[in-house]
């Protein structure tokens, strides 16, 4: 398990923009907190999580994406 750093979450960010896909932060209807919009490279997820919220949803989108390892594997 990763900390809740705004650090981290600027490597996750990071990690999917190196893979083209745009991360936009914003309000919506979306139940679990993000979506993927059309199955196109773009992610929202809702911009009034703190950190925490952030990095727990960024956890939930990457294993779908299937863009190879994963993000903290090799800091283990």
């Amino acid at each position: 398990m990763i900390k809740y750093t705004k650090n981290n979450l600027k490597k996750m960010e990071q990690y999917l923009a190196d893979h083209d896909f745009k991360l936009i932060y914003e309000k919506g209807q979306f139940k679990s907190g993000y979506c993927i919009v059309n199955k196109s490279n773009i992610i929202v997820v809702n911009k009034f999580f703190d950190t925490e919220g952030r990095i727990n949803a960024l956890q939930e989108i990457i294993p779908q994406l299937n863009i190879g390892e994963g993000i903290f594997e090799k800091q283990k």
